[in-house]
This record gives structure tokens, sequence and C-alpha cells, in this order.
């Protein structure tokens, strides 16, 4: 609430159309995603979990991601966090549907290097995830972050890389610092955008060597470079930004 008050008296505008007011209005609200998708890259890392995307990454939702990234445009962390708790229903409801029944789950956000969450100032991924976990458990589904990753080198700028060198680029990135325990919740990797899935993968590998049962990957977009069905979640959430 504070975000949106704020944006209204700093005289905000939408993210997507530029209309004055709050930063995502009504009309392009209505344009957002309301069924998530089986959204694998081509070609795809070898042993990657199940990857879920609420949307494609082009239109409304790219707009949408970028502006609170690099604008710290802070209250799009609400329609973008519902966004990816639409995703790890999605995703739940097609590997693990026992979920429903209590289970729950841990979202672990892929980690980002200290000197980007400084440079930027704010963790967006930490708080959009922190949004969808919240956006879950009303939805009654239990869900909580964690933060187990670290990254433990520096990585260099993926934008221009093909898939094979991200894999590369990548290998060995992450750490998992808190090893699994007994009766630990089922994880979920979760990202702002899914490109090549290097990422997701480097992270999925980095906790399932510490003990960890990785069911998926969910992300808020997918870049269209990928192949997918649309799923059919077992678990469904009302309309995003409800």
């Amino acid at each position: 609430m504070y975000d949106v008050v704020a944006d209204l008296l700093l005289g905000g505008a939408c993210a997507v159309c530029g209309r004055p007011g709050r930063a995502l209005c009504q009309p392009c609200a209505a344009q957002l995603p309301v069924a998530p998708r089986v959204s694998w890259p081509t070609p795809t890392p070898a042993g990657l979990a199940l990857p879920m995307a609420a949307g494609d990454y082009d239109g409304p939702i790219r707009a949408l991601v970028n502006a609170h990234k690099e604008h710290r445009v802070l209250s799009l962390a609400a329609p973008l966090g519902d966004l990816l708790a639409l995703a790890v229903a999605g995703l739940l409801g097609e590997v693990t549907p026992a979920a429903r029944r209590g289970a729950g789950v841990a979202l672990v956000p892929v980690p980002s290097r200290g000197a980007v969450v400084r440079s930027r100032g704010h963790d967006p991924l930490l708080r959009v995830t922190r949004r969808a976990a919240h956006r879950l458990r009303r939805e009654g589904l239990p869900a909580g972050v964690r933060r187990p990753l670290r990254a433990r080198r520096r990585v260099r700028d993926q934008a221009t890389l093909s898939a094979a060198d991200r894999r590369a680029n990548l290998a060995g990135a992450f750490v998992c610092v808190r090893p699994a325990a007994p009766g630990d919740r089922p994880v979920v990797v979760v990202d702002d955008v899914l490109t090549t899935g290097a990422t997701a993968r480097e992270a999925q590998r980095a906790l399932e060597e510490a003990g960890h049962r990785v069911v998926g990957i969910a992300t808020v977009a997918a870049t269209r470079r990928r192949s997918g069905s649309r799923g059919d979640p077992a678990l469904s959430l009302s309309p995003v930004g409800g």
C-alpha cells in the first residue's frame, strides 16, 4: 500500500502504457496472463527440472520486469509476485499435487551478487519472491522463502552469450550453504525470466548437491526462444492483482 500511495503522490505513471497514476493501470493489468505454461528452453540443459512461466517475456510483462528491476518502481513487486505465484501454483499442480494437502513448498530465488544489489539499491527478485510466497499462503498453500544459495564467483555478462556459453559461464557459480535436513519442504527455484535455462540449472545443481529436492523451476516470464505446452494447473489462483 505504501508503494502505491508513493507512486500517486510522486506523480507516477503506468509502466506499460504511460497513463498517469498507478504504476500498473487497470487496463494494462487486465492484459496480464491468467494461465501459466510449461516453458522448456531450446536447447534444454540436461537434467533441468520442469520449468513453468506465467507468460512470455514481452509486452506488459517485460515492461513491468524492467521498471521494477532497473528503475525501482517498487509497487510493481505486487503484480510481479502474483505472476510468480501463478507459475508456482501451476508447477505444483503438474509435479506434486500433494502440496495442496499441506506439504507446502520453499521458494529459493536465484542469488544476485552483492555488488549488483548495491548498484540497484534493492534486490528485485527477493522482493518479488516474498510477495509470491505471501500470495500463495493467502490462497491456502504453505509457502516460505529460503535463501541457501550464494554466488561463489563472478560470471561474465550473459546478454550476448549463446546457450552453450552460458552453461560454461555459470558452471560452479553457485553454492548451497545450508544442507537439506529431514522434514524440509520441496524446493522450487524461482527467477524473473527464463532464457536458456542455464542459470536455473546451475541453481538446481547446487541445491541438489546439498540434498534438497528440487521439484521445478518457476519464473515470471520466459523468452520466446523455447518450446512448451500450456499447463493445466491443478492448483489455481484467483486473478492476478486481486
